[in-house]
């Protein structure tokens, strides 16, 4: 990322805080594998009963080096029933998210989700499952060997439940069907075994591979989602050339036929009041905009589509680009949620508010789409670092000019942070205590990994680091590892320390400036560290003639020093602070006076206690002078 701080701000920070202070290889290994799985499903619709029926053939690779005797199946919409996990976990936690609160409880038999399953074979041979909740277990009459490749083929009967949470029908604002975990979806199996999570609420890790999808549904609906239409010259609405007419529908119904290649996922939208607009995004890409023919919405739904044009091609630039040929923003759903090549999202929103769901959606798409991180175990990797990039495009594509466009993501982690109620992130998804606790973790904190990456770095080589990560890592499957080793190449330092402490405890940062003394013509400064998370110093002073100069005290631990920030500041590198040392001492021999100083201006550092980090000469008191401030 361009560098946002100049000297000018450095300065007016520093004279100005006295008075404004209070106010405040993918699985670690070099045998790197994943599994492989072709779908191909074929879906009836039945737009008054909200159910449908399915079929699919699944063939599946089994690229690990273990033999698999079994296989696990993900049953979403099973979650939207009186009693399931979901709805007791919403009515038992301290902070029920409200979009769910108690209203699975009461939902009806017409009204309630499921999937129901009425065969299953592998390579033509029936086999027995067991279903518990979400989650469905098929003991293998053969097992899958490695290398091996097994067909799966199922049938199976389903109800779109009442839109409580991301999927369901008849939405708040009126949105007919929104079809996300739609369908039996295979288990994860990776380094680390299956992952068979039941949905309770929380993320998702799903297998790479190929859909061919096609969807028998009522004439009027029009369809939006994962996947390239191949027959747009038959359905219409919208998809097809000028001058062409779509074919008569078969007995009230067209069948849209997709092929998504290379995802993880498969989800669309249908409504019979759909406008559906396109727009030229970036590289040749078609945005396909799906929205509800309401008045009071529409404009700012043609406003979005240029500014998605320069989302994308914000991300593009300092990610990687964007590897399919499409992108559809689609009203539904029940806030924001991303999909393979789409993202589901209300649309009854200020224009602001409209932009901004869009940004982190859509640059979702590279942080869990492309980059598939397993969002259960490592949810701050996909939506820490969407929050991060999101929010780098916001500053730059509204003109919003924040000096730290990421001072939000720092408030929500330091307000947790000293709450005595933070839990590490390697916390599972779905184990955490509360819903904001979880939300700060996997948001805010896991957005302040990535902007205070770029201070103990710099900037640039953050910049570098997003870029290279997506490279080598796109369509797999990254841990944490996989991301600090690219940080670490890049960079050239070490940084096993950074990852531990942020994301494998609760481990906090706090420095202090504790004493500036005038020793004849020198002055010596004594900092300290009172947290346990340890970190480098970039400490800022100012001289009462005006000058500035920065200090870089490099951690012993990283065996390196970042490039200076900011080539205009002289910059004096100092020896090295091993973390054990509560305390760091130096001396100033330049002859001038100091005025005043202080720990990290840019504020990047996430110091739970920013009051300590500053120093100021009282007037009428000697320079010897000792910080009392206390946190």
């Amino acid at each position: 990322m361009k560098n946002i701080f100049s000297v000018l701000f450095i300065t007016a920070l520093i004279s100005g805080l006295s008075a404004t202070l209070y106010t405040a290889t993918a699985q670690n290994n070099k045998c790197y594998w994943q599994q492989r799985v072709d779908y191909k499903m074929n879906i009836d619709v039945d737009v008054e009963k909200y159910q449908y029926k399915g079929t699919q053939e699944l063939k599946y690779t089994n690229n690990s080096p273990d033999t698999l005797n079994k296989v696990f199946y993900h049953l979403y919409f099973n979650a939207f029933q009186p009693g399931s996990e979901m709805d007791v976990r919403s009515r038992t936690i301290a902070d029920p998210d409200r979009r769910v609160g108690d209203r699975i409880s009461k939902l009806t038999s017409e009204e309630i989700g499921y999937i129901k399953p009425t065969y299953f074979a592998q390579d033509g041979e029936a086999v027995k499952y067991t279903i518990k909740g979400t989650v469905m277990e098929v003991i293998l009459n053969k097992p899958i060997l490695p290398n091996e490749t097994t067909v799966f083929n199922m049938k199976w009967d389903a109800q779109v439940p009442l839109q409580v949470r991301r999927s369901g029908r008849t939405s708040a604002e009126g949105v007919a069907l929104t079809m996300t975990q739609w369908y039996p979806k295979i288990a994860e199996y990776d380094f680390e075994g299956w992952h068979p999570h039941p949905y309770i609420g929380r993320e998702f890790y799903s297998v790479w591979g190929d859909y061919d999808v096609t969807i028998t549904i009522d004439e009027n609906y029009t369809i939006g989602g994962t996947g390239y239409l191949q027959n747009p010259a038959e359905v219409g609405h919208g998809y097809t050339l000028p001058g062409q007419k779509p074919m008569h529908p078969k007995n009230g119904k067209y069948t849209w036929h997709f092929l998504a290649p290379d995802v993880h996922d498969f989800a669309w939208a249908a409504d019979d009041n759909y406008i559906h607009d396109t727009y030229e995004g970036p590289n040749g890409v078609t945005l396909h905009f799906l929205y509800k023919d309401n008045p009071e919405i529409a404009e700012n739904w043609k406003n979005l589509q240029k500014k998605t044009a320069e989302l994308m091609e914000f991300f593009n630039e300092h990610i990687g680009p964007y590897p399919y040929e499409q992108y559809s923003v689609i009203q539904g759903g029940d806030g924001g949620m991303e999909y393979a090549m789409s993202t589901m999202i209300t649309g009854e929103r200020d224009f602001g508010s409209l932009v901004g769901v869009t940004a982190h959606e859509l640059a979702h798409i590279w942080f869990q789409f492309v980059l598939a991180t397993n969002e259960s175990k490592h949810e701050w990797m996909d939506e820490g670092f969407t929050v991060y990039i999101s929010d780098e495009a916001m500053n730059y594509v509204m003109e919003e000019n924040k000096a730290n466009p990421h001072a939000g993501s720092y408030r929500s982690y330091f307000f947790n942070a000293t709450s005595g109620q933070e839990q590490p992130q390697t916390t599972h998804a779905d184990r955490y205590a509360t819903n904001r606790a979880y939300s700060i973790n996997a948001y805010s904190k896991g957005s302040v990994f990535l902007a205070q990456l770029g201070y103990v770095i710099g900037p640039d080589n953050l910049s570098k680091t997003l870029k290279r990560y997506y490279t080598d890592f796109k369509f797999k499957h990254p841990t944490p590892n996989d991301f600090i080793r690219t940080a670490e190449k890049v960079s050239g330092f070490e940084l096993d320390w950074y990852l531990t402490d942020w994301t494998q405890t609760t481990n906090t940062i706090d420095y202090g400036v504790k004493a500036v003394e005038a020793e004849g013509k020198n002055t010596q400064v004594t900092l300290e560290r009172i947290g346990l998370m340890p970190m480098p110093i970039d400490l800022y002073v100012t001289y009462e003639d005006g000058s500035q100069e920065l200090f870089y005290i490099p951690l012993r631990m990283m065996w390196g020093e970042k490039p200076n920030p900011f080539a205009e500041l002289k910059r004096t590198v100092l020896d090295d602070w091993a973390w054990a040392y509560p305390t760091y001492t130096f001396e100033i021999k330049n002859g001038k006076k100091v005025k005043n100083m202080m720990i990290d201006a840019t504020q990047r550092m996430a110091d739970i206690n920013p009051e300590n980090n500053f120093w100021e000469k009282t007037k009428n008191k000697s320079l010897i002078e000792v910080n009392k401030k206390k946190p």
